[in-house]
């Protein structure tokens, strides 16, 4: 019988306690499923010194070697995908085939590191007789990384999957929402030989353990995944300190919909992937500007189809869209539609609230909503899909880039003039022509602007996990 695992820090390849922390809720009932184990001083303290003993073997250790124990524990998270996925349902509310998924694109993650592991190559530089120039690229050292609630397993996976193959040793500061993800993640380390220390879990209250853990001495890089304003702190601590930063932060993806292709087939795709983990994705498709022709059209068909969704709890194989992972989410969703109608906006779908128990709001979407409105500038971080009309190309990238953030863009044509022009000039780390997918495990992953810097996935992203080193040798 599927359980909610027992949630416990593992540090130093040990599990222990820890002093109890705050309940985790089940998210479409709010019953409590869990209790979050918080680490103390002493139990980071721990970590540290084991991160730092446990970098002294990994980094040692052969990337071929490392890429065995990766991939061995990524089997071992897809031999137990119904355990892991049914605690990430339990604690997140998503649909359990999302869930499924999840786990599937956080092994992804793990097997491509495992290989790109082996492909962190150096080079040798053109030099006069009796020298030699050689460039390599080391392990940067111990991480700390900081990963959220709305991928419990795959945001942790990118980030320990970077750091063990590139030979770092990491603390992970998981979600303390969602801590099953990572917690199952230690576990299949653990059982696939990784050595003591290389890998470490910690809960905790987020600003207590950031606060603590960047300034010591042995962390050498700072990940994180999160919201911008967390993002600028940790930045600005880490700089503090010297230490080198990778943020993926906030987004708010636009999509530009041009007036050569089919506006019904293009508004059901886009509904489905909107509504997708109830919008709770930092690259959400959103903010949708088309242009006229296709307009009404466009509008229609999207809010029939959100109309549509099976909205229910995440266990029930039928549901498409669970509730959303707290009462924090439901009073923003609440807030932003209030805010949007009474600037004018016309509400096509949705809007409220569904019933009186567990975090479930309805897909939304409204439509002619104006550049004021709060939801045009904020990131609804929810099922909310905003609609305009525009009249050129020129308007739409002008309203794609008016935000501070560029993490993901969208766009469909069948034009190579627009596609070109639109790669171009849209201000954004990731832009998916005829897709709404934003990124897989090998291509590079993050934001420009506010949306952070550094890359994660691909082979950009085990390069933040290195430093380069220049060797010059004469030879006599």
């Amino acid at each position: 019988m599927l359980q909610y695992p027992d949630l416990q820090l593992y540090i130093g390849g040990s599990w222990r306690r820890g002093t109890p922390g705050q309940p985790v809720f089940n998210p479409a009932d709010e019953s409590v499923i869990g209790a979050i184990p918080a680490a103390s001083r002493s139990d980071l303290d721990d970590a540290i010194a084991a991160a730092a003993d446990g970098l002294k073997v990994w980094s040692k250790t052969s990337p071929a070697r490392r890429g065995e124990i990766i991939r061995k524990a990524a089997a071992l998270m897809r031999e137990r995908i119904e355990e892991i996925a049914f605690a990430i349902t339990l604690e997140h509310g998503k649909p359990i085939a999302q869930a499924r998924l999840e786990v599937i694109r956080g092994c992804e993650f793990f097997e491509w590191d495992a290989g790109e592991g082996q492909r962190t190559y150096g080079r040798v530089i053109p030099s006069e007789p009796g020298i030699k120039y050689i460039v390599v690229h080391r392990p940067i050292g111990v991480v700390a990384a900081f990963s959220p609630w709305n991928f419990p397993m795959s945001q942790p996976a990118r980030k320990i999957g970077g750091a063990l193959a590139a030979g770092c040793s990491i603390i992970l500061k998981a979600a303390e929402e969602t801590p099953a993800g990572a917690l199952h993640i230690a576990r299949a380390f653990h059982d696939a030989g990784l050595p003591a220390g290389v890998l470490n879990l910690v809960f905790g209250v987020p600003s207590d353990i950031s606060e603590y853990l960047i300034p010591q001495d042995p962390i050498r890089l700072v990940a994180f995944t999160g919201s911008t304003a967390v993002g600028k702190r940790l930045t600005e601590m880490a700089g503090r300190h010297a230490k080198p930063v990778l943020m993926e932060l906030g987004g708010h993806a636009p999509v530009i919909v041009c007036d050569d292709v089919d506006p019904v087939e293009t508004a059901i795709m886009s509904a489905v992937r909107k509504f997708r983990n109830a919008g709770q994705v930092c690259t959400s498709p959103t903010r949708f500007f088309v242009q006229q022709p296709l307009y009404e059209r466009f509008a229609k068909a999207f809010a029939e189809k959100a109309k549509a969704i099976t909205v229910g709890r995440g266990l029930d194989e039928a549901t498409e869209m669970g509730p959303l992972a707290n009462g924090r989410r439901v009073e923003a969703m609440e807030m932003l539609v209030a805010d949007a109608r009474a600037k004018g906006a016309r509400v096509l779908a949705g809007g409220e609230r569904l019933g009186n128990r567990g975090y479930f709001f309805s897909p939304t979407v409204l439509a002619d909503v104006p550049d004021d409105a709060r939801a045009m500038r904020e990131e609804p971080f929810g099922p909310l899909a905003l609609i305009n009309p525009v009249e050129t190309l020129d308007d739409a990238i002008a309203k794609a880039n008016a935000l501070p953030f560029g993490l993901a863009a969208y766009a469909f044509t069948n034009s190579a003039r627009n596609a070109d022009r639109l790669a171009e000039d849209v201000e954004v780390g990731n832009f998916s022509i005829n897709t709404l997918e934003a990124s897989v495990a090998e291509t590079p992953f993050g934001g420009v602007k506010e949306s952070g810097f550094g890359r994660e996935g691909g082979a950009e992203g085990l390069s933040h996990y290195t430093i380069v080193k220049n060797v010059s040798h004469r030879l006599t």
